[in-house]
């Protein structure tokens, strides 16, 4: 289900963030010339040869200190190595080998995964430097010359990567009949009740205090409308009041919970209706690309119900998550268990639309009548011509359009065009993912 995954540890400072934003194509890690600046993991995508998979960036790992906050990103490193195939270790050629240098190989070397060793900040292009030698002391892996800064080595590297991932698999059909769902939400909005709801057994701990549970938990459960696994996991803080390391530690594993979910719910308290915290991991859920069911809890708790009550609540929450139109909402109490039994043929619902594959006969019948009915847009008398479409993939469902010139393809046309097929074939509970590619003069 979820893409392989590959860590970059080191010492602080050597340029972890650096050659993660080289290798994803994107400044998403800040870089700053001070040890320290990445505290919590970082996660990225990267393509190369035509092969996807997530990169996480670590904070520096700083052995034997005393400092609450560097043990802490040491503890973040840690579960890098723990959840990654194969791992990138960093170090800068300008430093030599330290003794941290040292420990963090070690470290490495007892996780027993696939190491390759980037002596970075070699920038200039020529013979071996002859500083990178003594990195061999390391005893890790195989070694590569890298310049995060030009990208010098990192083709090398990659081709290593590939090499050390598992293979890729045709997971759009789960051949073990196991949906896996994450419970995904704020701190103490009902996660672990519902989660003990379906198990009918106390198989999570339920407080009032936020943040009880600290890591996400897994558990099988089977009934008449077929096998699940349960992933419940520790509510998303605010960065502002995150103040404790382990309410850290366990945002982190909320992100990984989303990442390896099939489906989510997206629970939101009934009484509070939608928070900024709640659009922001609704908007992890979105841009995973997964299945998704937004869940109103504690429906029970809301005083003064009327005929229009739930009619205005849905409003509220669907204007509060304008991005996610398409993902259905249901009102239940886990603490009564009233509607809980309702999730199940929409958990299989939504998993069944996001894994849908259309054939490309029926997706151009419906793109020929969806540009006869709306002419696609034109710029300075060139008008857009689509030629066809196919499905390129699933979880999510990814169309891509093949026209004259992207640029003509404006967004609002796109969002049209997406509205005619989840009009035609549903696709209710899943996002959509769009890409446009220009034909070359030869096939115009």
């Amino acid at each position: 289900m979820a893409k392989p995954l590959v860590a970059i540890v080191g010492r602080p400072n050597v340029g972890k963030s650096m050659l993660f934003n080289k290798l994803t194509g994107r400044r998403t890690s800040i870089v700053e010339d001070t040890p320290g600046v990445t505290r919590d993991r970082i996660y990225g995508e990267c393509e190369w040869c035509n092969r996807t998979f997530s990169l996480v960036d670590t904070g520096g790992i700083e052995p034997g200190t005393d400092s609450d906050m560097l043990k802490f990103m040491r503890r973040q490193a840690e579960i890098g190595i723990e959840l990654a195939d194969c791992i990138i270790m960093v170090t800068d050629v300008h430093s030599g080998v330290t003794a941290a240098d040292m420990d963090v190989a070690t470290m490495l070397r007892k996780s027993g995964k696939p190491v390759a060793l980037a002596v970075n900040k070699c920038d200039s292009v020529g013979p071996v430097n002859p500083d990178v030698y003594e990195f061999y002391a390391l005893g890790i892996g195989d070694l590569f010359e890298t310049s995060a800064v030009h990208g010098h080595g990192t083709g090398d590297l990659l081709d290593w990567v590939l090499e050390n991932i598992p293979d890729e698999e045709d997971d759009e059909n789960n051949d073990d009949g196991l949906i896996h769902v994450a419970i995904v939400g704020k701190p103490n909005v009902g996660k672990s009740s519902l989660l003990n709801q379906i198990l009918g057994e106390e198989r999570v701990i339920v407080s009032n205090v936020a943040g009880t549970t600290r890591d996400a938990i897994d558990s099988e459960f089977e009934n008449e409308t077929g096998k699940y696994v349960f992933i419940d996991t520790a509510g998303m803080r605010r960065k502002s009041k995150v103040d404790d390391m382990i309410e850290r530690y366990s945002n982190m594993r909320t992100v990984a919970a989303i990442e390896r979910a099939d489906v989510c719910l997206i629970l939101v308290d009934a009484n509070e209706g939608v928070t900024e915290q709640d659009t922001k991991i609704a908007g992890l859920v979105h841009e995973a690309g997964k299945a998704a069911i937004i869940v109103v809890n504690k429906w029970d708790a809301v005083e003064n119900k009327e005929t229009n009550t739930m009619r205005d609540k849905e409003a509220a929450v669907r204007d509060g998550l304008s991005y996610m139109t398409y993902a259905p909402v249901v009102f239940l109490s886990a603490l009564t268990g009233h509607r809980v039994d309702k999730i199940f043929p929409m958990i299989r619902s939504v998993y069944e639309q996001n894994t849908t594959r259309i054939t490309t006969g029926a997706l151009n019948s419906i793109l020929a009548e969806a540009t006869a009915r709306v002419q696609p847009p034109t710029d300075k008398g060139r008008r857009l011509k689509i030629y066809y479409m196919t499905q390129a993939g699933t979880k999510p469902p990814h169309f891509v359009f093949f026209c004259n010139e992207a640029k003509l393809f404006h967004f609002s046309y796109q969002r049209y065009l997406e509205n005619q097929i989840r009009e035609v074939f549903g696709l209710q509970g899943t996002p959509i993912r769009i890409t446009v590619r220009q034909k070359g003069d030869k096939e115009e």
